[in-house]
């Protein structure tokens, strides 16, 4: 990608463990994706699912609308992923870690691929995942044809920490 690595001015809030990123994706549940077509932005916030072996994340979203039309013009994006408490009450200070990633966003094709994608979406998301997929696993070609689901390939991750 065209832009220049982020990095931290504060070294030591820097969460450099790959290991540690990746788990902080296991977590999350919601992303905030940056696109932009043109010289025009656009922010949208998605649940989504964390594909550890493609460290990728996948979302689910409508077939057609601004999101799309803003990938199709321009597949970059960038994302953040924020966790913790945060504000802490009554001390004027605060705790939480953030990750920012940049990849490129794509719709995916193959309804394996997207079975798979709702799978890791639900088990994510779910506290009790197991009637969820089950629903799921009835779903037939067809179905799985009529799906949106987009996968962000993650080429660079940064993650800070504050406490």
């Amino acid at each position: 990608m065209g832009a220049a690595k982020y990095h931290l001015k504060r070294a030591d809030k820097e969460i450099a463990d790959r290991s540690a990123l990746c788990e902080l994706l296991k977590r999350g549940e919601y992303a905030v994706i940056a696109l932009c077509r043109g010289d025009e932005p656009y922010i949208v916030t998605l649940s989504y699912g964390y594909d550890s072996k493609r460290h990728a994340l996948y979302f689910h979203c409508a077939p057609k609308g601004l999101k799309t039309d803003f990938i199709a013009a321009n597949p970059e994006v960038c994302a953040t992923i924020i966790g913790g408490p945060g504000i802490a009450s009554r001390s004027c200070s605060h705790s939480f870690t953030s990750v920012v990633l940049r990849g490129k966003m794509s719709a995916v094709a193959d309804p394996a691929e997207k079975r798979s994608a709702m799978g890791l979406l639900i088990k994510q998301l779910e506290d009790e995942p197991d009637v969820q997929l089950a629903k799921l696993s009835r779903y037939d070609d067809r179905q799985w044809g009529g799906l949106t689901v987009l996968r962000l390939d993650i080429t660079e991750i940064t993650g800070k920490k504050i406490k």
